[in-house]
């Protein structure tokens, strides 16, 4: 029984050394996933997932194919449940993930332009001058009117609305720091400071986004089997021609995940399953959405635990 599984991919940060290693060793057909992305990208996923290093592994470029990959694997090691989803999303870099799964575009072309994505990134602010924080305990107006307070100091945006009393700001460091002080006057119970170089999903990656709707113009994009809902604009999208312009849009633009949580209830989605790396996603929609069920597929137990629930 399927009825009402919505599926999420988790974006960078949910990345780990050794992370897929289990199932890989548990399901040898999924070698197949892993072998067709090195062929891709020239060097050896399995190992840079499953060995490191860590330093290799966070660095942008190399995070999203690793994301990428290892979800995908985890979603191939699940098509035994035949689960036919209400709808799908992903965080960030995790929508590829979800847009590969609804059918709108082929696993190789995926992980080269996650690839290109992840490099643009790095390479459009400065190593060292950007930076990203969590708020917590702050409503999303609350964050909206400290970053508008601290753009004097410079570029600052809420860059992740992820749950309620849980926004991540993103910009130039100055600008960012400007942004926590400013956060603790108005009742922010905590800031932490998140070990992201990339001021990702705010203006400073227009330059980025600009290089990547050229890659993403040249790809053959399908119309989706289930619907896709986006970050940019917490919307379902399911024809291809959309899909293109909504990924250049994601990059500049805040993630609304609460916001595409609460979509995904309200499309009949009772059952969130997670696929890859992780928990964070899971945690989040516990925090929005406390009335569904969840469950992740990052392991063999956890793959057994879903596929028996799911059947």
């Amino acid at each position: 029984m399927t009825a009402g599984i919505g599926l999420i991919f988790p974006g960078q940060g949910s990345q780990s050394v050794g992370m897929g290693k289990a199932l890989y060793e548990a399901q040898p057909a999924l070698k197949q996933v892993y072998d067709e992305a090195s062929s891709v990208l020239g060097y050896d996923v399995a190992a840079l997932c499953f060995e490191g290093p860590a330093e290799r592994l966070n660095l942008t470029e190399y995070t999203q194919p690793a994301l990428l990959v290892s979800s995908i694997a985890a979603l191939r090691a699940l098509e035994p449940a035949a689960i036919k989803p209400v709808a799908v999303a992903g965080h960030s870099l995790g929508e590829y993930s979800a847009l590969v799964a609804a059918g709108g575009l082929s696993f190789g072309d995926a992980v080269r332009i996650v690839q290109k994505r992840g490099r643009y990134m790095s390479e459009a602010v400065t190593p060292g001058t950007g930076s990203v924080a969590a708020l917590l305990g702050l409503s999303a107006d609350a964050v909206s009117d400290v970053c508008r307070e601290a753009a004097s100091a410079g570029v600052v945006q809420a860059a992740n609305f992820n749950s309620p009393g849980q926004v991540v700001i993103a910009g130039q460091k100055a600008a960012v720091e400007r942004a926590i002080e400013i956060a603790k006057t108005k009742g922010c119970k905590k800031a932490i400071p998140l070990p992201v170089s990339v001021p990702v999903h705010t203006p400073l990656m227009q330059s980025a986004a600009d290089r990547l709707a050229k890659d993403l113009a040249a790809v053959s994009w399908s119309d989706l089997e289930v619907p896709v809902i986006t970050n940019a604009e917490a919307k379902s999208l399911k024809r291809a021609a959309e899909i293109a312009p909504s990924l250049v849009r994601q990059l500049p633009s805040s993630v609304l995940w609460e916001d595409s949580v609460r979509t995904m209830a309200a499309m009949g989605v009772t059952t969130f399953v997670e696929v890859g790396p992780g928990a964070v996603l899971t945690g989040l929609i516990k925090r929005i959405v406390p009335e569904v069920a969840t469950m992740n597929v990052n392991d063999p137990k956890s793959l057994e635990a879903a596929i028996a629930a799911l059947r």
